[in-house]
């Protein structure tokens, strides 16, 4: 056989980007079956009141598996190098920065991203909290091209998944986490050889699940009781939701609402003491904090704080 005639098959160049535990399954996954020629994290960070710089989840992973790790504080900084390596494909999952025109026009085969809803839904950098916080009966993953725009680009597939009345923003993270890797691998056979699907975002359809900002955590006692429990797990466990008790901070992890209506209460005002916690006055009626996290101290159960409390807390305002 005349060597001309032989095709010459390689292993595909790919470059993954990501950097919270998000994206440690999607880049363990793509680990069993594909050779990652380097990986793009952000920069080391200092955590604690020691401020001991800690790696992300995959720069971990990285360095478990031998992988050269990048880890530019701006992404512009590591364009001649991603360049140089020739990349078929750039993977991202929740990297954490806006990739430039320039990268999106590096790999022969686009960027492909993998985004934690059912886009158009919900773009942005939080949409897991999002989903919740805004009473969303669904979600699921997208694998989508890049674009200049935030999360605009060609959908390529997407998997659903239903939110359950007991989900937190945790729990989520961790399920959509497993389906983000499981569609990626899935979906990137068909990619890698051409023959996949695109279809354009539906513009008419756009929602946006951003960042959550200080704003978002504070619980506003005018809102219904749906409202705050949604948002109470759409904050669990990270940052939290909060209110102020004696002029510190109480966040509040669990709560569940009762039903009972109090006309003659103000919004934020505790009712009752429960078996379990203390009731609070909504706009629409009670909500019962079980697991709270007073100023500098652990979470704890409500009923463990209540025994510890030296004042009458029935009738004190949270606000």
């Amino acid at each position: 056989m005349d060597l001309d005639e032989i095709e010459i098959k390689r292993d595909p160049v790919i470059i993954f980007m990501g950097t919270p535990e998000f994206s440690r399954p999607v880049l363990e996954g793509l680990l069993e079956n594909y050779k990652i020629r380097a990986v793009v994290t952000q920069p080391d960070r200092p955590v604690g009141r020691g401020g001991e710089l800690k790696h992300s989840p995959i720069k971990e992973v990285a360095l478990k598996n031998n992988i050269l790790c990048l880890q530019p504080e701006k992404i512009r900084d590591a364009l001649q190098e991603i360049n140089e390596f020739e990349p078929d494909l750039i993977i991202t999952c929740a990297y954490g920065q806006i990739l430039p025109k320039e990268l999106l026009l590096i790999p022969r085969l686009g960027c492909i991203n993998v985004h934690a809803s059912l886009l158009p839904r919900l773009r942005g950098g939080a949409p897991i909290h999002h989903a919740i916080i805004d009473g969303y009966k669904e979600t699921g993953v997208t694998i989508m091209y890049m674009a200049e725009g935030m999360d605009s680009g060609d959908i390529i597939s997407q998997r659903k998944i239903l939110i359950s009345d007991d989900d937190t923003a945790s729990t989520l993270h961790d399920k959509l986490s497993i389906i983000g890797k499981d569609l990626l691998l899935e979906t990137l056979p068909s990619i890698l050889d051409g023959t996949n699907s695109r279809e354009k975002q539906d513009e008419s359809l756009v929602t946006y699940g951003f960042n959550i900002s200080r704003k978002d955590e504070k619980i506003d006692f005018l809102k219904t009781e749906k409202k705050i429990i949604n948002q109470v797990r759409g904050l669990n466990s990270w940052p939290g939701a909060y209110c102020m008790l004696d002029g510190k901070i109480l966040k509040v992890w669990e709560c569940y609402r009762t039903g009972e209506i109090y006309d003659h209460k103000l919004p934020g005002e505790i009712t009752k003491i429960y078996h379990d916690g203390f009731g609070v006055k909504v706009g629409n009626g009670e909500v019962v904090f079980t697991i709270i996290q007073p100023e500098g101290k652990k979470k704890m159960r409500t009923i463990d704080f209540i025994n510890g409390y030296h004042e009458d807390l029935i009738g004190k305002i949270l606000n």
